[in-house]
Order: C-alpha cells, then sequence, then structure tokens
C-alpha cells in the first residue's frame, strides 16, 4: 500500500459530536484528502468539541500540540459512580449528593497542582496492556497517579444534585479523575479551547497552514536564500522557534519540514 500523501498539509479543527471514536473523525478526514492524517489529543467517544487533526506533514506537528492546556465543560452527577467516571459506565455506588458549602470545599482541594489516579478505563498501558481492557474483563488494578495543574475551576451551576462546571487544565488532565474526586460521574463532556484554538473556530473545510497553526510560537522571518540554506542543512536555527519565509513553514525547533 503506498504511503499517504504530504499534501495537503496542516492543521483541521473538528467539532466532534457524541458517537463516533477521535480515530474514526481522522479517519473520515484521511479518506476526504488522501492524505496522512493524525489528531493532537483524543476525545473520548460520548464527549463533544474541539479536536485538532493534521494532515499530510503537518502531523509531525503534533508534539507542539498534545502540550497545551485545555479547557472543557462538564457536567458531573454527584449522586452516583460509575466504573468508568462518566455516564457508560455501570453504576457502582451511589449517594446523596452534598450540599453546596460542601461542594466548594471539594472544588477548592482540586484548584492548582493537583494529583489524582488515572481513570480504570482509561488507555494508559498496566504492564503492557490497555488499562480498559483490564477494566473490560473485571481486573483490578491500583491505578497510578498522575500530577496536572486545574488553572481555573468555575462551579457554573448546581442543580438536582448535578454540577455544571467550566475548568482550563493542562494536558493530560482526566476530567474523569475530576468528577471522581468529587464524589460523582461526567454526564457530559464538551472541549471548548485548545491552546489559543476555540471551538467556535472549528471548520472542517479550512486547512489551516503549518506556519499559522504554530502562531503560539516565536517566530523568525527569512528570506528565500536564508531559508534555501536552512532546508539544506547549511543553517541551524534555535529551538522552540518556527521559521517563515513567505508564510511558509521552513522549521521548527530545528527540524525541517518537507
Amino acid at each position: 500500500m503506498p504511503p499517504r500523501a504530504l499534501k495537503p498539509s496542516g492543521l483541521v479543527l473538528v467539532d466532534k459530536p457524541a458517537g463516533p471514536s477521535s480515530f474514526a473523525i481522522v479517519k473520515r478526514l484521511r479518506d476526504r484528502t488522501g492524505a496522512r492524517a493524525g489528531h493532537a489529543g483524543t476525545l473520548d467517544p460520548f464527549a463533544t468539541g474541539l479536536l485538532l487533526v493534521l494532515l499530510g506533514a503537518s502531523t509531525r506537528l503534533a508534539q507542539y500540540l498534545v502540550g497545551l492546556d485545555k479547557r472543557y465543560l462538564t457536567e458531573i452527577d454527584l449522586s452516583a459512580r460509575t466504573a468508568t467516571g462518566d455516564i457508560e459506565g455501570e453504576v457502582i455506588g451511589r449517594s446523596e449528593p452534598p450540599p453546596r458549602a460542601e461542594l466548594d470545599l471539594r472544588l477548592d482541594r482540586l484548584r492548582g497542582e493537583i494529583e489524582l489516579p488515572i481513570p480504570a478505563a482509561s488507555a494508559v498501558k498496566i504492564d503492557g496492556e490497555r488499562a480498559y481492557r483490564l477494566a473490560r474483563r473485571g481486573v483490578a488494578v491500583e491505578m497510578p497517579l498522575r500530577r496536572s495543574t486545574v488553572h481555573e475551576l468555575t462551579l457554573l451551576g448546581y442543580a438536582d444534585g448535578v454540577a455544571t462546571l467550566d475548568l482550563r487544565v493542562s494536558s493530560g488532565t482526566y476530567v474523569r479523575a475530576i468528577a471522581e474526586a468529587l464524589g460523582g460521574h461526567c454526564v457530559s463532556l464538551r472541549r471548548t479551547e485548545v491552546g489559543p484554538f476555540p471551538v467556535a473556530d472549528a471548520d472542517e473545510t479550512r486547512i489551516i497552514p503549518p506556519a499559522e497553526a504554530l502562531a503560539f510560537l516565536p517566530a523568525l522571518e527569512v528570506g528565500e536564500a536564508e531559508a534555501r540554506a536552512i532546508r539544506q542543512g547549511r543553517t541551524r536555527v534555535a529551538e522552540r522557534v518556527r521559521v517563515v519565509c513567505d508564510g511558509e513553514l521552513v522549521a521548527v525547533d530545528g527540524t525541517v519540514m518537507p
């Protein structure tokens, strides 16, 4: 089978609906464009919101996007816990939702630097096997802790035992783990931002050029002669800098773009 094309190349912002997997969204764009495709951070099938899909040669830019902060809107049912921390799991315990004052205390403990167990239904590998596969077989394992940062955590509403939260977190934070720490499970989860990209800008018909996709990195503008020297390996560039020539990404972090 021939390798996937390196063009078109760029970033596509997708507003993922509930239901399909992130892989299904990537495959749809791959089939439509004919280009190599990949994502810069998955969303669970039940979740909605912003998915960053990279096409062509830009798939190599994923490393600069996966570490960006994420923003979510979530509804958490505090009357029940589930095996997965979300609506797809079996209910494993029920309790009376906490009063507002108690909920405020629980939220306070989850702001800033936190360390929580990774959900058992995650894709993290335990002894070489995906945790969610172990969970499906009923294998109980002690999940490792993950340190992350909750930059913002706002309670937008609390009614009938369901808390609506708006939160901005560091990359790798499991919102389901936050739901479990609060004593409940995610009823809904929507990713509204990834770094500088808002879900309001999602448009599957637009391919954002590589240089624009990395606009949050410092830029070094060069002329055609210097760009040619960089591509030929005769000139080196600084790390964490995107080299741009006439709007085209020449190199980033010392790596030349094809």
